[in-house]
Order: structure tokens, then sequence, then C-alpha cells
């Protein structure tokens, strides 16, 4: 991709809508974990609780400051994330850095949404934004069974 005119084509229309309609943008009252990650390199951040009940995520909430592609990523997740056991964010957040960083194959559903975000693949340095929500779902994931289970 060449210049700017190739950025501005990365935030497709879909893309803005993602962002624009992130779901799960209230915190949680009392989650079970709470997990902040941040992007050094753009500054991105993105806090998420989350609740587990039988080995599931039983709510989830999430405050995210990123760009267009970090707010995407989190909408796909926040839409997809309840219900979800652990294998399932690990698997989603493995196959989306494989798919930005060695274009490997689509997350699997329900996270396939994040098939969107193939074209930053080119843009490194969006990389980390991208990862963010999962990476923070993840963390939280295995906090709250850390803590469900002391």
């Amino acid at each position: 991709m060449s210049g700017e005119t190739d950025l501005i084509k990365l935030y497709s229309g879909q893309i803005l809508q993602l962002a624009a309609s992130m779901p799960h943008t209230d915190r949680l009252a009392e989650p079970d974990a709470t997990v902040k990650k941040r992007s050094p390199l753009c500054g991105s951040t993105v806090t998420v609780d989350v609740s587990v009940a039988d080995g599931v995520i039983s709510a989830f909430g999430q405050d995210v400051r990123a760009c267009a592609l970090g707010q995407a990523a989190a909408s796909v997740v926040g839409a997809n994330v309840i219900g979800r056991s652990r294998a399932e964010i690990d698997a989603a957040r493995d196959s989306l850095k494989e798919m930005l960083k060695q274009d490997g194959p689509t997350p699997p559903a329900p996270f396939d949404g994040l098939e969107v975000l193939r074209p930053a693949r080119d843009y490194k340095n969006r990389h980390a934004s991208i990862l963010l929500a999962l990476e923070a779902t993840a963390e939280a994931f295995e906090a709250a069974e850390q803590a469900n289970c002391a």
C-alpha cells in the first residue's frame, strides 16, 4: 500500500460503522476481574470488566480509547464475547494475531467479523491497538478464574 490514500481506504465504511456501534460500553459495577491494556506505540487503551460463571463470560463491559481500528475490533469482541469460554477467547486472540502478523486465517466464529481488519496487516503500527480488546479480555478471563478459585 502506498501513502495516505491507502491509509484512508483502510478506514472503510464497515470499520467506521463498527467503531460507531460498539456494544457493552458500560463498565460492570462488580466484575470478577478488570484489566487495562495500553499500546505504548499509539497510546490506545482498553479497559475490560468480566464476570465469569460456569466457565464462560456471563457479563462484560469495556472502556475503549483507541483509533477506529481498535474500536472496530472491540466492537466485534463486545458483540460476541458473552457466553464464550476461555479457550474460545484465547483462540480468537491468537488467530487475530496470526491474521495480522502472518496473513493467517480469519479468527473462528463468532469472531470472524474481525476479518474486516485484515487490510491492517500492512500497518504494523496499528496491530497493537487492534489486539488490545482480545488481549485484555483474555487476561481478565484468566484473572476472574483465579479469583473465583481463591
